[in-house]
């Protein structure tokens, strides 16, 4: 799915959507969601009647009722701008939605039986823990994870990515998507998902605004709108009598008009289309987001977690030389290193087998057989097999395999060697046999080009970042220093990121993450802004309130970015709309007190040419300006990497001073366009 297509389809048939929701949306129960166009929508009815009355009836306070359908007339536009606003933002949704759907298709599963056999069957039929078998050339006909076997999947009908990328059981990088295809190989796949609650039918439903609820900003910030709705309609009521007071009769067209002009209409109108326009933001950048929240959480970011490997460093790490712990051992410290990475499936497990065969070293099958592996555990640090004979060979952390040696004499001459790896920023990884350490493997990674840029740009974001690695804290030091991360955390274990979540949060930060693996994901729960990779497990998608779907790990300074932008961009229209109110004050007020009281001429420093122009050109102005400013609702503000006091300074000068300015040089451009026909 590309955001080319997208636009593309939204420019004329979005449009039609867009203007057929807006009279749709002016459905009471839906427009009651919104109290300030609720109250504008009230206006336009009251003014109906008052038109209607007037045809028949004549007094001051109805006044003509040419005058009145007019007001009527722009008071109606005014809503449906504001539902048009709204309206066209749920259009490029639909649009999305529409282009996944083309993806997905009712394809033939081959689901495997409990007795080994294969049935052909509809894709439809599959059920949560039925197994599958998708070979080369077919599509994937639900969401999985695979089981057995790696293949190499082509995702760009859902990620827009052409690149194949690999996917491989017993991995972090095991899940696949119903609707994409395998290019090469066979997997056995297992169905996570049940019919209707793929990946594909929730993204369908997350971009269509089905599952979009109001963030706890926007419900806070509807509640001040109408809070001010509430006070403005007290002030105007008031009026009438003070009016009477001074006998300067008011009609009510003017009061209301009075009212919707004083109401904070334009972000009335726009603020739910900037909610969904941030979230379309996000999914450009194929990022799901499962609600609104977690983009404008993403805004707020205090502190930002980050694994080493893949994220900060280039990734797969590769092995360079081996140390034995005497001389005379390298050649059984060869061999041992690549027996031990048998069974390790990690780039890093390869690159050990690699390096022992390039010293020309190699491990018959039938060696192996009978013997048992010990898979890399997160808690241990430690993998490896154990022999038939006997042998117990384990590779892993230094600790731990200082930990679990014996000969704690012999340690202290691979100790110095241990530091001099990590101290130069290579990892090292300890070797034992039967308890007793006999050399270390050198690990080396690539700090990636332009990181330490990106960290600066956070840093200016006001976000602390923090790198989490399983290296010992001398290895981290170096790559934490290198990278221009603010902080780090050694030798980490699963609880280790959750209890740094955890303690982060208590001193009120708001706390960002990105994983992919089942033992993040309890980090990734608790953190308020967890990024889950789409090819990571389907334990970590669940526990994540966003989805990458591209599985880039430096996503996540996109993701703050998009975050802020959406509080900047409805920070600067609430500042605009409630600044334009004092231009449209000093049009009509003056305008309705001038006859009775001259005093107030001095406040028409617009010079508009009569009471009833002035009144006019305000309510235009107040109806146009909401469909003028959906580009800016719509596209954002764009956010630049700036301090907090530079950047309000900058946007109250602009959309502060400029929502006092435009409205003066609007309304008074209005008033001299139609002076003449009044």
């Amino acid at each position: 799915m590309t955001t080319t297509s997208v636009n593309k389809t939204i420019n004329l048939e979005g449009v039609r959507f867009a203007l057929f929701q807006s009279l749709v949306k002016l459905n009471p129960k839906l427009l009651i969601k919104n109290p300030v166009m609720f109250m504008v929508a009230l206006g336009t009815q009251v003014m109906i009647l008052v038109t209607v009355i007037s045809l028949f009836q004549s007094s001051e306070s109805l006044g003509t009722p040419g005058y009145n359908f007019v007001i009527t007339l722009i008071l109606f536009i005014t809503v449906i701008f504001g539902n048009f606003a709204e309206a066209i933002a749920e259009a490029k949704g639909k649009a999305q939605a529409d282009s996944l759907r083309k993806t997905r298709q009712d394809t033939q599963a081959r689901r495997v039986l409990s007795s080994g056999g294969i049935e052909l069957i509809s894709s439809a039929e599959l059920r949560k823990g039925d197994v599958f078998v998708v070979e080369a050339g077919e599509t994937i006909p639900a969401d999985g994870e695979i089981i057995e076997g790696l293949a190499s999947v082509d995702e760009s009908a859902i990620t827009g990515e052409s690149a194949p990328v690999i996917r491989e059981a017993e991995t972090d990088h095991n899940s696949v998507i119903g609707g994409t295809k395998v290019l090469s190989d066979q997997i056995k796949v297992k169905v996570v998902a049940e019919p209707g609650e793929s990946f594909l039918d929730k993204m369908i439903k997350l971009v269509e605004g089905a599952n979009r609820q109001k963030t706890p900003n926007e419900i806070a910030l509807t509640i001040l709108l109408a809070s001010f709705t509430l006070v403005f309609l007290i002030v105007t009521v008031t009026l009438k009598s003070f009016g009477d007071l001074v006998d300067s009769p008011i009609t009510i067209a003017a009061l209301i008009s009075l009212f919707v002009c004083l109401i904070p209409t334009t972000i009335g109108g726009l603020l739910s289309a900037i909610g969904i326009a941030g979230m379309d933001r996000a999914l450009k950048a194929n990022l799901i987001a499962k609600s609104g929240k977690a983009v404008e959480t993403a805004g707020d970011i205090d502190v930002l977690l980050l694994d080493k490997t893949g994220t900060i460093t280039i990734g797969n790490r590769k092995a360079t030389n081996f140390y034995p712990l005497h001389e005379a051992d390298r050649e059984k410290l060869n061999r041992y290193a690549a027996i031990s990475s048998i069974g390790d499936p990690t780039p890093e497990g390869k690159s050990i087998l690699e390096l022992a065969k390039s010293f020309g070293v190699t491990v018959q099958d039938r060696e192996l057989e009978n013997s048992l592996l010990i898979k890399f555990s997160a808690e241990t640090r430690i993998s490896g097999i154990d022999l038939p004979d006997g042998t117990k060979i384990r590779k892993g952390s230094w600790d731990s395999i200082c930990f679990w040696s014996t000969n704690k004499e012999d340690l202290k001459y691979l100790e110095q060697k241990v530091k001099e790896i990590a101290a130069n920023g290579g990892t090292p990884l300890a070797l034992a046999v039967d308890k007793k350490a006999i050399g270390v493997i050198q690990l080396e990674d690539i700090i990636k080009p332009g990181i330490h840029e990106r960290f600066d740009r956070l840093r200016k974001m006001g976000v602390r970042t923090v790198m989490v690695t399983g290296d010992n804290p001398l290895t981290a030091a170096f790559i934490a220093n290198k990278a221009g991360v603010d902080d780090f955390i050694a030798e980490a274990k699963p609880e280790d990121k959750l209890n740094y979540i955890k303690k982060e949060q208590a001193e009120g930060k708001l706390v960002a993450m990105m994983g992919d693996g089942t033992n993040d994901a309890p980090a990734l729960a608790q953190a308020d802004l967890g990024v889950a990779m789409n090819s990571g497990t389907q334990a970590a998608k669940e526990a994540a309130n966003m989805v990458d779907l591209d599985s880039d790990p430096t996503k996540l300074l996109e993701v703050i970015e998009i975050g802020k932008q959406l509080l900047i961009t409805r920070g600067n229209v609430t500042t605009f709309s409630i600044a334009n109110d004092v231009a449209k004050y000093f049009a009509i007020v003056p305008a309705l007190f001038a006859a009775s009281i001259p005093g107030l001429n001095a406040l028409n420093i617009m010079n508009l040419s009569s009471p009833d122009s002035a009144i006019l050109s305000a309510v235009i102005f107040n109806a146009i300006i909401i469909p003028l400013l959906i580009p800016l609702a719509l596209g954002g503000v764009k956010y630049r990497p700036v301090g907090a006091s530079e950047l309000l300074a900058k946007n109250l000068l602009i959309y502060g001073v400029g929502g006092i300015l435009v409205p003066f040089l609007g309304i008074k451009l209005i008033d001299l366009l139609i002076s003449g026909l009044i």
